[in-house]
Order: structure tokens, then sequence, then C-alpha cells
């Protein structure tokens, strides 16, 4: 199975974006955690735009 380059596009830029790190950082990210990543940086975005 492989990993639709779209979807890799995506997590790089919402990464690079929120942690400033370099796209080498973030391809040298095993798949799990750069999904991690993504998924404990949109919680965070999330509680941030809530108010909390």
């Amino acid at each position: 199975m492989t990993y639709a380059a779209d979807r890799i596009e995506e997590e790089v830029a919402y990464l690079a974006y929120h942690f400033h790190w370099g796209l080498d950082d973030i391809l040298d990210l095993e798949h799990a955690d750069r999904r991690a990543y993504v998924g404990r940086t949109a919680t965070l975005v999330e509680r941030v735009e809530a108010g909390r």
C-alpha cells in the first residue's frame, strides 16, 4: 500500500507551519510518528481556537 503524495504534502505543510521544522526533518519521521504529531498538534490548535 502506498501513502498518497497529497496527504504527505498536507502533513508536511501542517507540521512545518506549526513547528517551523524543515522538510528533511519532517520526512525523516516514521509515518506513525508524523501522523501522531499531526494529531496532537491538531488537538492543541482546536483547544486554542475554542478558547481553552
